[in-house]
């Protein structure tokens, strides 16, 4: 295979706790891509890559996930969104449209 379905980066960044930023990695990042790693794995999807990445330049919404091909930018504050997102987004291919960067007011 010389690449996969689907390719998901899950921010796992992180900077001094007085950063006004902030970062992903003290809002739950870790717990976030241990459900998709875990959970991609029980699903046997071989073609899905869950991918750690550095700053994916998004803080505000953090935990960021960003999901390739598509190009879907998520906040996935909780460890039950990132299992929707699996479920609905990297199983069957239905974006998770609540969940959306590019939909928060």
């Amino acid at each position: 295979m010389a690449g996969y379905r689907r390719h998901v980066f899950v921010c796992l960044n992180e900077r001094d706790p007085s950063d006004p930023k902030g970062c992903c990695k003290h809002r739950g990042s870790d717990e976030v891509f241990k459900t998709l790693k875990a959970g991609a794995h029980k699903a046997g999807l071989a073609d899905v890559r869950i991918n750690r990445a550095g700053c994916l330049d998004h803080c505000a919404y953090g935990p960021t996930v960003v999901i390739y091909p598509e190009a879907v930018w998520y906040r996935v504050p909780s460890v039950e969104a990132a299992q929707e997102i699996l479920r609905s987004h990297i199983i069957e291919g239905k974006v998770v449209d609540r969940l959306l960067i590019d939909n928060i007011a």
